[in-house]
């Protein structure tokens, strides 16, 4: 009975999060319950919770992490100054009034706006505010602009720099050499942020091409459902393009450009990033001091979210080893059947349906520490399995009734868009990105060939 005690952790984790509960004081506290309860039954050595200051600190000097707050500034920062408003209008002035081309247009602009927030709610909440009146007012089917904005808002779960990654690669990194050392390799090599960007390009890209793909084909199927536009002559099409559109795609390629190549790292180039936003914002007019100040006052909140989950699924973490739960999980993934295909295929369904009661943040710090040492001491490539956990989350945050980008969008929604239109929409998108998982899990070349190819 007493070897099963991390898995009633877990169980009662869950129900504490279902109940409503502060994330990061229900990890620490159901934690140091178990832990106060293990001591008194003589089931729990007391010299692990000596070993919680070393682990905090450990955390509070992580530089990599040191890139949150200063990604999700210049994120929220290229929110606040409109900057998105105007990329979608000069985008689809460019673009043409073919059918479909305003709904391309978001999916194109959304996904730059993902890459430089890396937050779903950020950016569905954004693309709503800004695009959906726009469509609907174009006459765009409810469900295909419902559904396309909604797709579009979790690519940041996945497209770099995402703040998703930076967490990811920070917790996959950790479990690997944790994997490594029970295994008796003692010089394997480090996971970076960067690998985990590096594998995400092309995944990205092919969710990129194949939402706007189906838009195209909807269109051309179903005319009424996308209408055509009244092309405008843009005489200044060029001007549009390099004042416009090309200084924020430089600052996220440069920024993503400089982590891939070796030149900076992850904190260094979210630094440039965020100054570059200021520079941004203000070359375009659009800086004012309460623009400024809601940033950092954003900016400080999820920041400080973010931390405090990352000390509480600490606390929990180490008691959670301290019962012998990553000795459970190891012997438990072994004898599934299918191997590691049986693992991970587990994990993933775990994962999925995690995602509708707790965000990125809180999977990746409480479910990931976990499961992952156990799942990488099986032979899986971390890289390949990052990818696949951050796509299996955008997914979930996407399927109805209870994904996180459904609820975002209902809120900034107009009452005459139905809930039931919104599930409607968000359906082919879905299928397309578990079809996305599906090829990778056969051919992870996708993922592991770019990183490999580049670092070697």
């Amino acid at each position: 009975m007493v070897e099963l005690i991390p898995l009633l952790m877990f169980g009662v984790i869950c129900l504490v999060l279902l109940a409503g509960f502060p994330v990061a004081f229900s990890l620490a506290g159901t934690a140091l319950i178990f832990a106060a309860l293990g001591i008194v039954t003589n089931t729990f050595e007391s010299a692990f919770l000596g070993a919680i200051p070393n682990r905090l600190y450990g955390d509070m000097t992580n530089m990599t992490l040191v890139a949150v707050p200063l990604f999700v500034f210049m994120g929220v920062l290229l929110e606040k100054s409109n900057l998105a408003q105007d990329l979608l209008s000069n985008m689809a002035e460019i673009i043409g009034g073919f059918r479909g081309s305003l709904a391309i247009s978001v999916i194109f602009v959304g996904a730059l706006i993902a890459a430089s927030t890396g937050i779903v709610g950020a950016t569905v909440i954004a693309m709503g505010l800004i695009s959906l009146p726009i469509m609907l007012s174009k006459n765009y089917d409810q469900s295909l602009a419902a559904g396309t904005i909604c797709a579009t808002g979790t690519l940041g779960q996945i497209i770099p720099p995402s703040i998703a990654l930076v967490i990811l690669g920070d917790v996959l990194s950790a479990s690997y050499q944790q994997s490594q050392l029970s295994i008796g390799n003692f010089s394997a090599r480090t996971v970076s942020v960067g690998d985990l960007f590096m594998g995400a390009i092309v995944p990205g890209l092919i969710l990129v091409f194949c939402y706007a793909a189906y838009v195209a084909i909807r269109a051309y199927i179903s005319p009424e459902m996308a209408p055509a536009q009244e092309v405008k002559v843009v005489k200044n099409r060029w001007k549009i393009l390099i004042t416009s559109l090309l200084p924020p795609f430089v600052l996220i390629t440069s920024v993503l450009g400089s982590i891939l190549l070796g030149i900076a790292t992850p904190t260094e180039a979210a630094g440039v990033g965020a100054f570059g936003g200021l520079l941004l914002a203000l070359s375009k007019s659009s800086l004012t001091w309460k623009n400024l100040k809601d940033s950092v006052e954003t900016t400080t909140e999820i920041t400080a979210m973010v931390f405090m989950i990352l000390l509480g699924s600490s606390i929990f973490s180490l008691v959670f080893r301290g019962f012998g739960g990553d000795d459970l999980i190891t012997s438990i993934f072994t004898q599934l059947p299918g191997g590691a295909f049986g693992a991970v295929l587990v994990v993933m369904v775990i994962i999925f349906l995690l995602g509708f009661i707790l965000d990125f943040i809180q999977i990746t710090l409480v479910v990931v520490p976990i499961v992952g040492p156990a799942l990488l001491m099986l032979g899986i490539d971390p890289i390949w399995l990052g990818i696949m956990i951050a796509i299996n989350l955008q997914t979930s945050f996407l399927t109805p009734p209870f994904g996180f980008a459904l609820f975002y969008l209902r809120g900034v929604a107009p009452d005459n868009l139905t809930t039931q239109a919104i599930y409607r929409g968000v359906i082919p998108f879905i299928l397309i990105q578990i079809t996305l998982l599906i090829v990778l899990a056969i051919f992870p070349e996708l993922v592991t060939a770019l990183p490999n190819a580049v670092y070697g």
